[in-house]
């Protein structure tokens, strides 16, 4: 491939992926002023994971952790996005986001896109410890936005803690620290304020195992 059109495709995938910042998500802005988009979910956390690496389990690789976090949600270009709590919607996100990552990787010259969806597959199998500190950063940034917007979206869906914990299993995997020290005060100050529905006690959940 020559360089004219190895740089052609590069340009046609930059291109592309600007489709993200009109993908939805059901988080609000701190403010609660609006729903974020999933390019500015995928920034905030790409930040966070630069501020917050010391709080990681194990060593990781910055730049290979961020990466995940900045393409991870590029499929949803295709798939939309998938509301944690959506028990249907849940059932066939594995298969639509395969394919979402097959046609949209692939628009890149084949190196960059064997990359990539290395890179995908390895966060969605959260086996490393970049894919597990990721990941947890996935986790804890929709529940910050929601504490700051007053838990607007949990109590416009009526969301249980026992729903948030299910996803917050993963969190301690990447980050302990962040767990004990940032998910789990946070959850309990929203059930304290009727933010978001206390079915179960934070102290009958266990944390998860390394």
């Amino acid at each position: 491939m020559d360089q004219k059109t190895r740089l052609d495709k590069q340009m046609e995938f930059c291109r592309e992926i600007d489709k993200e910042k009109e993908v939805f998500r059901q988080s609000y802005l701190c403010s609660g002023s609006r729903h974020e988009n999933d390019a500015e979910h995928a920034w905030h956390m790409a930040i966070m994971a630069v501020i917050l690496q010391e709080y990681a389990n194990e060593d990781v690789d910055l730049l290979k952790t961020m990466t995940m976090l900045l393409i991870h949600d590029i499929v949803e270009i295709d798939a939309g996005d998938t509301y944690a709590y959506d028990v249907e919607g849940l059932k066939t996100q594995k298969e639509r986001e395969a394919k979402a990552a097959d046609r949209i990787f692939n628009i890149l010259p084949e190196d960059q896109a064997k990359k990539m969806l290395e890179l995908f597959a390895e966060f969605e199998g959260g086996e490393t410890a970049e894919a597990r500190f990721a990941r947890a950063l996935d986790n804890i940034q929709p529940i910050m936005l929601n504490d700051a917007s007053d838990g607007k979206d949990w109590q416009e869906k009526g969301i249980r803690i026992s729903q948030a914990l299910g996803r917050q299993r993963l969190t301690a995997k990447g980050s302990e620290v962040l767990w004990k020290e940032f998910s789990k005060p946070l959850l309990q100050r929203n059930i304290d304020r009727g933010h978001i529905i206390g079915d179960i006690s934070l102290d009958e959940f266990d944390e998860p195992e390394e």
